[in-house]
């Protein structure tokens, strides 16, 4: 530790962000942010993260009170990635001296010591005034970083930051700067309310008496639980309730449908299937997961898609067309039941289980006219790399459908879901109707407006 570093009066918090920084090795030296986004990528970035939407809150609540005070405002994600920057326009070019721009690093393993990195490291809101910074650079500049947090999950999802040169920064920067921080995290409360109450809307036929609908953070939002939230096992694995019980979660999509297991249970097994837009598909059999081979994942996919069940014969034309022999499906059945044990059953074949997939999950809200729920659903086209004529026809139809409803009906927020996926994503029509319907400084329609160029292209 130098003398600047644990010198008389020196605060804790900055002499602790020291500390760290050159145990890992970080040079006073550094002269500039490395860069980390090219101004390419920089787009999807910005479009995918949660602070996007409270931009226009932001810019309300700091820049007036910013550009009279010559400073400048800086939001980062919660690598301390600066995503954008605003405010006076020439402190602006005097940070693109030392990289405080757009795409740039700016966490405490980065540059050391600074207002961004040492407020995501200590999780609170820091001023690093002047030769408080440890790259000796920043010593002209202070900086007031608040984290902002998800009120769902809990983290950190980014930073708040207002900086400019040292005799600029007035005290009550401080408090803005948390003050604003606050509001945002506010914001993200009252939207993370309204999308639950969509999600209870959407799988409310999924909640009874004994069952509760369950967050992908593990918020339980409907059923006879409440409380903390419970813990969402990576591979589906059972996991203990609030009262001892184990408990079964089911993936919804954008949700789980949490199911209580009791003692000495020998109810009927439950089988999830997950086979839109993915290259491996997936199930769950009560709540362990099972990955599938293609071949596999195609056969139980027309299994759910024929209840009633199919005989060798007619599932073998169904995989394989006029070529197909039953006596090679029988033998894919035989290393199937080893998976799923006692979930198929023979004469004809067909699930004994009961059945949740995603590609049935979209059907039935396209019948009920839920454009919301297959936005928010359709994850990209049933089991992609399939060349079975059946799920090839299966998947064209789907895809036929969403499309087709999605551009009938959809509104902007349905239309940009839908082009998240693997078919949306390079949609002339889709990506037109979102560059004409949204406003020009909504993110999304500069992405639209990118992809479209690439697709004419």
């Amino acid at each position: 530790m130098t003398e600047r570093a644990s010198g008389e009066g020196t605060r804790e918090v900055i002499s602790a962000s020291w500390r760290r920084c050159l145990a890992a090795g970080i040079d006073p030296d550094t002269s500039y942010a490395p860069l980390v986004y090219e101004q390419e990528d920089i787009g999807d970035a910005r479009s995918a993260h949660p602070l996007a939407a409270l931009l226009p809150l932001l810019r309300t609540t700091l820049l007036p009170a910013l550009d009279e005070a010559a400073n400048i405002m800086v939001i980062t994600d919660a690598a301390g990635h600066v995503l954008w920057r605003e405010g006076h326009r020439r402190v602006m070019r005097q940070a693109d001296g030392i990289g405080l721009s757009d795409g740039f690093g700016w966490s405490e393993g980065a540059v050391g010591t600074n207002g961004i990195g040492t407020a995501l490291a200590d999780g609170r809101a820091v001023r690093v005034y002047a030769a408080e910074h440890l790259a000796r650079i920043l010593h002209q500049w202070s900086c007031t970083g608040a984290p902002v947090r998800d009120p769902d999950s809990g983290r950190v999802i980014g930073c708040l930051d207002v900086s400019g040169m040292t005799p600029r920064l007035h005290p009550a920067t401080d408090a803005l700067v948390r003050t604003a921080a606050r509001l945002a995290e506010s914001d993200l409360a009252l939207r993370m309310r309204e999308r639950d109450e969509r999600l209870r809307s959407r799988h409310h036929r999924h909640v009874d008496g004994a069952s509760a609908l369950v967050t992908l953070t593990g918020r339980v939002i409907a059923g006879p639980w409440a409380g903390p939230a419970v813990r969402v096992p990576e591979c589906g694995d059972r996991i203990v309730l609030p009262d001892g019980r184990l408990g079964i979660l089911e993936p919804l999509g954008d949700a789980y449908r949490l199911i209580p297991v009791p003692a000495g249970d020998d109810a009927v097994p439950r089988l999830t299937l997950t086979m839109l837009g993915s290259d491996h598909p997936y199930a769950f059999l009560d709540g362990a997961r099972i990955d599938l081979s293609l071949r596999h994942a195609e056969i139980v996919t027309l299994l759910a898609l024929h209840p009633r069940g199919l005989t060798a014969e007619r599932l073998s034309y169904l995989l394989y067309g006029d070529e197909g022999n039953p006596v090679t499906i029988r033998a894919e059945i035989h290393r199937l039941r080893a998976q799923l044990n006692t979930a198929i059953a023979a004469k004809p074949y067909r699930l004994t289980c009961a059945v949740l997939a995603d590609f049935l999950e979209v059907r039935q809200a396209l019948a009920a006219g839920g454009l919301s729920s297959v936005a928010r659903l359709y994850q990209g086209p049933l089991l992609p790399r399939s060349e079975a004529p059946a799920i090839r026809s299966a998947r064209e139809e789907l895809e036929a459908r969403v499309r087709a409803q999605l551009l009938a009906r959809g509104s902007t927020d349905d239309l940009w879901a839908y082009a998240q996926t693997p078919s949306g994503a390079e949609d002339a029509e889709v990506l037109q109707r979102i560059v004409s319907t949204v406003p020009v400084g909504d993110q999304r329609h500069a992405a639209a407006r990118t992809r479209l160029a690439r697709v004419d292209d």
